[in-house]
């Protein structure tokens, strides 16, 4: 029976020491709470404001949100705004983006609107630090140039932002090369059904890499609140804890107690 004891607390003390995030020189979080975040910015699909277009971040703005927003690498590598590697979905037209130049991304339209995929240093300059910026970095596979690309930006950036990132990668450059930005582990219960499998899906559900990344926060599905990794992280080591993607009101004020910043979608939050 000792032999088990020792066995459970040993295992139980590597769990929490895995899933351990940042603890000391941690960025200032002060300026980002209070804020409601715009997913993709305050955009209409259907309507002349598609998601991650100026036209939705500039409607973010003034009704006084923070957004959020995604950031890849075209063919020639200019940083833009776009969510899916693929273009299909938003611009209804074959391939990714990395398959395209700048220059030819800007013959497509975001869905049946005017607007065309912004650069990200457009994006920037129409943000101007009027609201804060979470900006979530698109990293396919093992190639991280998005981050040097995207930070050579923000590091010129005055407004208020951080980084997240699905792809752990992300985190560990920012961590070698901008320690002092404030970034954060975007997370999932993966669903096997859809391929999301294995032992990194396994790691990343249950954030069992934090102790290689260090995130200032974790960006979970609001779905999944009682994922125990995630609740340790902000019980235990204080770790600022976002929900991903709120779609109504009832869902936020149900979620209030259980995370500190909320990225929302599909409805305009009470304030």
């Amino acid at each position: 029976m000792t032999v088990i004891i020792s066995i459970i607390v040993i295992l139980t003390i590597l769990y929490l020491l895995a899933i351990m995030p940042r603890m000391y020189h941690r960025p200032d979080k002060t300026s980002f709470l209070g804020v409601l975040y715009a997913h993709r910015g305050l955009h209409d699909n259907e309507g002349d404001a598609p998601e991650n277009s100026l036209k939705a971040l500039k409607k973010a703005i003034d009704a006084g949100f923070g957004v959020e927003l995604d950031v890849q690498l075209t063919k020639d590598k200019v940083p833009v705004v776009f969510h899916d590697f693929t273009l299909k979905r938003v611009c209804n037209v074959e391939g990714k983006v990395s398959d395209y130049t700048y220059e030819e991304l800007q013959q497509f339209r975001l869905y049946n609107s005017e607007e065309k995929i912004p650069a990200f240093e457009e994006f920037l300059k129409l943000a101007d630090g009027k609201v804060p910026l979470i900006v979530e970095l698109k990293i396919e596979w093992t190639d991280v140039s998005v981050c040097k690309l995207a930070d050579e930006l923000l590091s010129k950036y005055k407004g208020v932002y951080c980084i997240e990132s699905f792809n752990p990668l992300g985190l560990i450059w920012y961590k070698r090369h901008r320690n002092d930005v404030m970034r954060g582990q975007l997370s999932d219960v993966f669903k096997k059904e859809e391929g999301l499998k294995g032992p990194l899906y396994f790691a990343l559900e249950h954030l069992l890499l934090n102790c290689v990344t260090k995130p200032d926060f974790i960006a979970y599905n609001h779905k999944y609140h009682r994922m125990p990794s995630r609740q340790i992280c902000r019980k235990l080591y204080r770790n600022l804890a976002v929900a991903w993607t709120i779609k109504t009101q009832q869902q936020l004020d149900d979620r209030r107690k259980d995370f500190d910043l909320f990225i929302f979608d599909s409805f305009v939050p009470e304030k």
